[in-house]
C-alpha cells in the first residue's frame, strides 16, 4: 500500500514508522526539514519538505497513485484540505485527519460523504478525555482499554506487595479467583512477557487482564484495589482537554475544579461551564491546592501542554492527599515510570490517535487496534472469518506466533473467557494481545486458509 503522511511531530513519525515496517510505500510530508532529516536517519522512507496542504506538494508526493492520505499537523485547516485535494483532485480511498478543534469535532455532519469525505476524524484530546473518564469511572485500574462494544475490558494495574496473588502463579490466580478472567501479558523491569499457567505475578509487575465488564471492579477488588466511586475531582490545566473534561464530569455530577495560569483564559472556561469552579492560579503550588483542599480530591488531573508540569503536580497532589491521580503525557519513555513513581493513571493522546488510525490499514474484518506497553504489542479485536485458520478448530491446535494469546470471545451475547479447547466460530468477536512484530503472521492467520480453494 501506498500511503501519504502529512506532518512529522510524534503522531505522524509513528505512523510512518509502523507503516513502514510492515513493507508499505510511506512518503512523509512536513515543512520542517531538520525534522525530515531526523526521520531519514531513522526510518527508511521518503520524505518531501513543504507544506501538505499545497496541490504542488502533494502533487511532488504522486498523490494520484496513493490509497491512503493520513494529515496530522498541528494545523486542523491544513489537515482539511489536505485531505479535501486528496478527494476531489485524486480519489484517494482513505482519507483520515486529526481535528482538534472541540467545535469542529461537535459538527461531524461537515466531515460526512457529502462535503469534505474525510473517513476518519480524530481528535487526540478527546481520545485522552475518553481514557480520564474511563480510569475514574473504574477506580484502581491504570488503563481501561474497552472491546466487543464495551462488553469485554481489557484492564491493567501494577501489582501491590500486598496483593493476596503476590508470589502465585497464574495457574494458582485461577483457582483462587471466583470468576473468570484472563492475564494477556505481565511488564516486569519494562520488559513484556507474554505468560503462561507457571509464571509467577510479582510485586511490582504491570499486569494486562481481559474480563467481561460487568466484572471489572470484582476482579480489582480481588487484586487490593480500592474501587471507591469518585464524587471530586481537581484539573490542572484550562486547555481544550480542560474544557471537555469538565463537560463530561458536570454530566455526571461529580465536583469539580479547574486552575488556570491564564486570567483571560479562566474567565472563557467559567463562561462555557455550568458547575465548575474555575481557578487562576498554578497547579503545582502547593499553597494553592492545601488552601483549595486537595486532601478531600478523588482525583487530580494534570492535562496542561508540558508534560513534566503534568508529573509534578501529579506527584504533589498524591503527597498533599489527592487519593489519585492522573497526567497527560505524550511520551512513550515516560510511561513505564508512571506505576513506578506512584502516579495512578497515563492519557496519551499521542498512543490513542495511533491506534485508531491502524485499524484501517489492518487486513482481514479487524475492528480495532490498541497500541500497549510502550508499543511493544497490541490488542486486536477482530470478527473470525469462516475462511480463516483460525476458526473450526480449538485453540491449542492453531500455530499462532510466538508471544500470542487470544484474551477473549464474544459470541452473539455471551462473553467466553478462552481455555485451549475453545474453539472460534464464524462470526465470533475475538480479542488477541500479541507482540507488533508478529502482526503480519496474525493477518495471514485471518484471512483466507491455504486450501479454502481448492
Amino acid at each position: 500500500m501506498k500511503a501519504i503522511v502529512i506532518g512529522a511531530g510524534e503522531v505522524g513519525y509513528n505512523i510512518a514508522d509502523i507503516l513502514s515496517k510492515e513493507g508499505n510505500d510511506i512518503i512523509l510530508i512536513d515543512k520542517d526539514e531538520n525534522r525530515l532529516k531526523a526521520v531519514s536517519e531513522n526510518l527508511d522512507i521518503q520524505t518531501i519538505p513543504g507544506s501538505g496542504s499545497s496541490p504542488r506538494i502533494l502533487k511532488k508526493a504522486k498523490i494520484e497513485q496513493a490509497e491512503m492520505v493520513v494529515a496530522v499537523t498541528d494545523s486542523d485547516e491544513t489537515n482539511i484540505v489536505a485531505c479535501l485535494i486528496a478527494s476531489t483532485q485524486s480519489k484517494v480511498p482513505v482519507k483520515i485527519a486529526r481535528i482538534r478543534e472541540p467545535d469542529l469535532d461537535k459538527a461531524p455532519a461537515i466531515f460526512g460523504k457529502e462535503y469534505l469525505d474525510i473517513n476518519l476524524c480524530i481528535n487526540p484530546e478527546r481520545e485522552a478525555v475518553g481514557k480520564a473518564i474511563r480510569l475514574i469511572e473504574y477506580a484502581g485500574a491504570s488503563e481501561v482499554m474497552d472491546f466487543a462494544d464495551g462488553r469485554i475490558k481489557l484492564i491493567a494495574f501494577p501489582v501491590d506487595r500486598a496483593c493476596p496473588v503476590a508470589g502465585k502463579n497464574l495457574k494458582e490466580f485461577s483457582e483462587m479467583y471466583d470468576g473468570e478472567a484472563l492475564v494477556a501479558s505481565i511488564v516486569r523491569h519494562n520488559e513484556l512477557v507474554i505468560p503462561t499457567g507457571s509464571t509467577v505475578i510479582l510485586p511490582r509487575d504491570y499486569m494486562f487482564v481481559f474480563v467481561e465488564t460487568s466484572k471489572v471492579r470484582d476482579l480489582l477488588q480481588f487484586f487490593g484495589k480500592d474501587t471507591q466511586q469518585a464524587e471530586r475531582v481537581f484539573i490542572m490545566g484550562g486547555g481544550n482537554t480542560a474544557l471537555m473534561l469538565a463537560e463530561e464530569l458536570e454530566k455526571k455530577d461529580i465536583a469539580t475544579k479547574i486552575v488556570e495560569k491564564r486570567q483571560d483564559r479562566c474567565e472563557t472556561l467559567s463562561g462555557r461551564l455550568d458547575k465548575t469552579i474555575c481557578l487562576h492560579g498554578d497547579g503545582t503550588s502547593q499553597n494553592l491546592l492545601r488552601e483549595e483542599n486537595i486532601q478531600e480530591a478523588d482525583y487530580f488531573v494534570a492535562v496542561t501542554n508540558d508534560e513534566e508540569a503534568n508529573i509534578l503536580g501529579a506527584l504533589l497532589a498524591k503527597q498533599l492527599g489527592a487519593k489519585r491521580a492522573l497526567c497527560l503525557i505524550n511520551k512513550v519513555d515516560y510511561t513505564h515510570l508512571i506505576p513506578i513513581i506512584g502516579i495512578d493513571g497515563v492519557m496519551n493522546p499521542r498512543q490513542a490517535t495511533v491506534g485508531k488510525i491502524l485499524h484501517f490499514i489492518r487486513k482481514g474484518e479487524i475492528i480495532s487496534s490498541t497500541p500497549l506497553s510502550d508499543e511493544k504489542a497490541e490488542a486486536v479485536e477482530f470478527i473470525a472469518l469462516e475462511t480463516s485458520e483460525i476458526t473450526g478448530k480449538p485453540l491449542r491446535k492453531i500455530k499462532f506466533p510466538k508471544g500470542t494469546i487470544i484474551g477473549a470471545v464474544l459470541r452473539e451475547d455471551r462473553v467466553i473467557i478462552p481455555m485451549g479447547d475453545t474453539v472460534i466460530l464464524p462470526g465470533d468477536h475475538v480479542i488477541l494481545v500479541t507482540l507488533r512484530s508478529a502482526i503480519p503472521q496474525i493477518e495471514k492467520i485471518l484471512t483466507v486458509k491455504l486450501d479454502y480453494f481448492g
